[in-house]
């Protein structure tokens, strides 16, 4: 008999080239994008319908978070100039082109609309800039969803379908618990639905996502990346929940259902981070799909000769004599 294959690869080398990217660094920059864009969103919302204190809490949130997002980046890129130097070009097909880009025209709209709302001054251009914040923000919170997708690394180019969904959500879910834990709670009403909508598609498309992908959504559910995992679907869940049930009644309530939504946030980054470190790190996710897709070429082909439920050859096929 022969023995079963053990996945290995020359000089015990990982197939793929480990992510050298520091985990603090970039998945704290996918958290905080995902924080900023789902904040512009509810701050457009709270400034058109007169919830100063929550418009307020959402524009400061959103600014802090890109700002934060951007110190991450440009830290983990080593020099400020590497940033500088992505403007120079705009390529449609890099998805870091792109967010660059996305980068560049959302943060300016941010600051002004945080500036102009702590001033108490400019306010058209302000409410100008807050609505432009908003129209960027489902593409800063989805972009880091397509960056690290467009990778050959197993678990996290495999969910390349629902990804941006599930950072969406995410950063929807954390934008909401942001505004009950910053904003009064006779205001915080969008926050909370904004936070169980977020919530609910987190994680209804985590877990299709996780289906779907098959052997490489190991890594998400295994080890320091599958703990993340569960951690942030118990956080956000209990969460969204106890703000829809409690943050209308209960300051505290409020404050603790918000505070579990971005821990949650955070925590399904960091597992996403880990999970596709480890997918990199272990042969089997590469070369086992890659064979699972040379079997399915090869019995397509096979197949295409058999000319349906007759069982006779179909014209043009391999067997035919034109092609003999």
């Amino acid at each position: 008999m022969v023995p079963e294959a053990e996945f290995t690869s020359y000089y015990g080398l990982p197939v793929l080239n480990r992510p050298t990217w520091k985990a603090l660094d970039i998945a704290g920059y996918l958290f905080l994008g995902g924080l900023a864009g789902g904040s512009s969103l509810l701050a457009a919302g709270a400034h058109a319908t007169g919830r100063r204190a929550l418009a307020r809490s959402a524009k400061l949130g959103a600014l802090g978070a890109i700002s934060a997002s951007t110190v991450a980046l440009i830290h983990d890129l080593g020099r400020p100039e590497r940033f500088y130097n992505m403007l120079r070009v705009a390529k449609p097909t890099s998805p870091m082109s792109v967010g660059t880009w996305i980068l560049a025209g959302y943060g300016p709209l941010a600051g002004i609309a945080a500036v102009t709302e702590a001033a108490g001054r400019f306010r058209r251009t302000g409410a100008a800039a807050t609505a432009g914040a908003a129209l960027l923000g489902p593409a800063v919170a989805s972009y880091t969803a397509v960056l690290v997708a467009d990778t050959a690394v197993p678990s996290w180019h495999e969910g390349y379908r629902e990804l941006p969904f599930v950072f969406t959500g995410s950063g929807t879910a954390a934008a909401g618990g942001l505004g009950m834990l910053a904003a009064p709670v006779a205001q915080a009403a969008p926050a909370r639905r904004a936070a169980a909508l977020g919530a609910a598609l987190e994680l209804c498309a985590t877990e299709v996502m996780t289906r779907r992908m098959g052997l490489a959504a190991e890594p998400l559910q295994r080890g320091r990346a599958g703990l993340l995992m569960r951690a942030s679907t118990v956080l956000t869940a209990a969460g969204a929940a106890a703000g829809l049930l409690a943050g209308h009644r209960s300051r505290t309530a409020a404050a603790l259902s918000g505070a579990a939504l971005l821990a949650g946030s955070a925590a399904l980054r960091f597992g996403v981070f880990h999970a596709g470190v480890a997918s990199a790190e272990d042969p089997k996710y590469t070369v086992v799909p890659q064979r699972e897709r040379l079997r399915e070429r090869e019995r397509r082909r096979d197949g295409g000769g058999t000319g349906g439920p007759g069982g006779g050859l179909a014209e043009g096929s391999p067997g035919t004599p034109e092609n003999r």
